[in-house]
């Protein structure tokens, strides 16, 4: 099992919660499903929307990399309004024309995603994602971001996450540190920040750590940020 998951990444559910800024009961609710109650007062199940990466061993719960991104696609769907129900028609959808299980981070969903969207959601929830008179896309900058802090490989796999951005020098990289956020250079992103926030000279702790300087910098900006939200 510890083969199998070298290169995932793995995150606990508040761990990713943290990172990804969601909270953690929607995170379980979407990955593991959960029980609703009707007026009548009819239980029924609702199932995950995908399956995850990491399965469940002795009732403890942890996500992949790819759940990991894949959750804020799913979360920015949601504060555009559309339904958890239109969201997993939209996946299911999505897993069939891209042929791949996580489809909203790809490649493939980034170009041919409308034509999903404009075939799943009803007129209302339309509005919230076209121009219905003009068939544009009403994107907004939240939804660029996510793409363009993705990297993917010259097939298009995707690789890493930079969550400043890829000019900045922090990344969550699945095949380096369990997926831990870091700098370039490997060490993580808390260990920087914390040692800046004992030592508060930027040019020491970049060289104890053998780092740019920028990395601690950006490391203290993004763990603060962490910290706030």
């Amino acid at each position: 099992m510890t083969e199998s998951l070298l290169g995932v990444g793995i995150y606990t559910v508040p761990e990713a919660s943290r990172l990804t800024g969601i909270p953690a009961d929607s995170i379980r609710r979407w990955l593991w499903g959960y029980r609703s109650r009707s007026k009548r007062g009819t239980v029924s199940n609702r199932e995950p929307l995908w399956v995850p990466q990491i399965p469940t061993i002795d009732n403890s719960r942890a996500l992949g990399f790819r759940d990991l991104i894949e959750i804020q696609f799913v979360a920015h769907f949601k504060e555009r309004g559309i339904s958890l129900q239109s969201i997993r028609k939209t996946i299911g959808a999505a897993t069939q024309l891209v042929e791949q299980t996580y489809p909203l981070s790809s490649i493939k969903f980034k170009t041919d995603g409308r034509r999903i969207l404009a075939d799943v959601l009803d007129e209302q929830e339309r509005r919230a994602v076209f121009d219905l008179s003009t068939g544009q896309y009403l994107l907004s900058f939240i939804w660029d971001h996510l793409y363009e802090a993705l990297e993917y490989s010259e097939y298009e796999d995707l690789l890493r996450w930079w969550p400043l951005g890829k000019s900045r020098r922090v990344l969550v990289d699945p095949q380096r540190n369990f997926g831990q956020p870091i700098c370039p250079e490997g060490v993580p992103t808390f260990v920087l920040a914390g040692a800046l926030g004992a030592e508060k000279a930027v040019e020491s702790v970049a060289y104890w750590y053998k780092v740019e300087p920028d990395s601690v910098r950006d490391a203290e900006e993004y763990e603060r940020a962490l910290r706030a939200a």
